[in-house]
């Protein structure tokens, strides 16, 4: 059976480089051409799974309701088949391949009315039923912002499942922040793309019904356009990828050096847990350097743990130049310096409930509310923030550090998992998601290809 419909979205241009550097042993799981006689139908999206309940990553189970007219204006609607998207990508070839992680691998299209798309093909085995899959993506695709990468169609084939997005032009602030022999990215475009993506995480949090946690915040998967405005990508997808052996294994979702503390005790991701990955996120803005050093073989040291002890001399003195990107040669705006430390520093905070909302976060980025606002009583320097033993906290702090060191056991011991991390939007080595890995103990947590630079 095939069912590939289209969910609506807009979408531009795209051009990615060196997508020819994949491995050739990629090829033996992309997808195979499949017969399309089957004409396509419309899916009745479903607010319930034939078992009557609806378990997902969004925090209830209520559904959005239809787009308002006026927001569907201007939209590209269409269906689409699978031999539509095997001839968009040249037959999922290789050299349309932009990259692979964990959900899957994604391919670059253009469609017969010249539009450039990307095609994510799902890995197979998801434990999700067909209506299951038409309403999760049904939920994704009545998600329009500009800070959110929008979700154009969809395939079911057999046991093949594709998702079709926007193409979104510029890569990753993975490449453009780390990638080897990058010029430096100017305080301005830094700026610009966390306040665009709090936005868009904002969004998800606040406005969307049921609201949608992401999961799985990190550089990699906030992708750029050619004036640097930011667009989230990746959201929605973790029941969608579901896998079907967790009778046998424990899926580890997130990608370590992002993963908030108290996730290694509660396997719980909520919202605070995307606030915390997007304070590591503003920390590589500042910083310039990577969520985890692995320079050390024998040991990993976290931005978060860097840059802890030196926040609170920042906030209290104003001393930038200790957590500033050298690289910027100090050609930065220092209030919006100030604005961007202080929003790092409560979305990192140790203690969950402490951490700001997204919406905050976006507000003080763009200097619409005081700092001072994200604070919620705390005084610099006395809260766990910042390494300290005071301020209280909603879970077992040991608890936490012993699950986490279990985490970096693992990616010790399985250092040959990562000779070559590779991003889904890119071929450059980036932060691996560990969303879709699985293995009997705690996963497989992707190290890093390199340390801080």
């Amino acid at each position: 059976m095939f069912l590939c419909v289209s969910a609506g979205g807009p979408y531009g241009g795209y051009q990615q480089p060196n997508a020819s550097r994949q491995s050739n042993n990629v090829m033996a799981s992309l997808p195979p051409p499949m017969p399309t006689s089957a004409p396509p139908r419309p899916p009745h999206f479903m607010s319930s799974s034939s078992s009557g309940g609806y378990d997902s990553n969004y925090s209830d189970q209520s559904v959005l309701p239809p787009p308002s007219p006026g927001l569907a204006l201007g939209i590209y609607q269409g269906t689409f088949n699978y031999e539509d998207l095997s001839r968009a990508t040249n037959g999922f070839s290789e050299a349309n391949l932009l990259g692979q992680g964990g959900f899957g691998y994604v391919f670059k299209g253009m469609l017969r009315n010249g539009k450039e798309v990307a095609v994510k093909q799902l890995k197979e085995g998801s434990s999700q039923g067909e209506r299951e899959f038409q309403a999760e993506v049904g939920i994704i695709s009545r998600i329009h912002h500009r800070h959110l990468v929008a979700l154009v169609g969809y395939c079911i084939a057999d046991t093949q499942r594709l998702l079709v997005y926007e193409f979104v032009p510029n890569n990753t602030l993975e490449f453009h922040l780390h990638g080897k022999g990058r010029p430096t990215m100017e305080w301005s475009s830094r700026m610009k793309i966390a306040v665009g993506s709090a936005k868009g995480l904002s969004y998800l949090h606040e406005n969307c019904n049921p609201k949608i946690i992401h999961r799985d915040i990190k550089a990699s998967n906030i992708l750029i356009d050619f004036k640097f405005e930011a667009k989230v990508a990746d959201f929605g997808l973790a029941k969608i990828a579901s896998d079907t052996n967790t009778h046998v294994s424990t899926r580890v979702m997130g990608t370590f050096g992002y993963l908030a503390p108290e996730y290694a005790s509660s396997g719980k991701l909520t919202e605070k847990s995307d606030v915390f990955s997007f304070g590591v996120v503003l920390l590589e803005l500042i910083t310039g350097r990577r969520p985890i050093d692995t320079n050390n073989v024998h040991e990993y040291t976290s931005l978060v743990d860097w840059a802890r002890p030196l926040l609170n001399q920042v906030l209290e003195i104003g001393n930038f130049e200790v957590v500033v990107d050298k690289k910027l040669n100090n050609e930065y705006d220092k209030e919006e310096m100030a604005r961007m430390v202080a929003c790092a520093a409560a979305c990192v905070r140790s203690t969950a409930r402490r951490r700001p909302r997204m919406d905050q976060v976006a507000r003080v980025l763009e200097g619409n509310i005081s700092p001072s606002d994200l604070n919620q009583g705390i005084t610099p320097g006395h809260s766990n923030v910042y390494g300290s033993s005071g301020g209280s906290t909603d879970y077992d702090s040991s608890q936490d550090n012993e699950g986490m060191n279990t985490f970096r056991k693992v990616g010790l011991e399985t250092q040959d998992l990562y000779s070559s991390p590779i991003s889904e939007y890119d071929l450059y080595p980036s932060w691996s998601s560990t969303e879709g890995q699985t293995t009997r103990k705690t996963g497989n947590i992707k190290r890093p290809g390199q340390g801080y630079g």
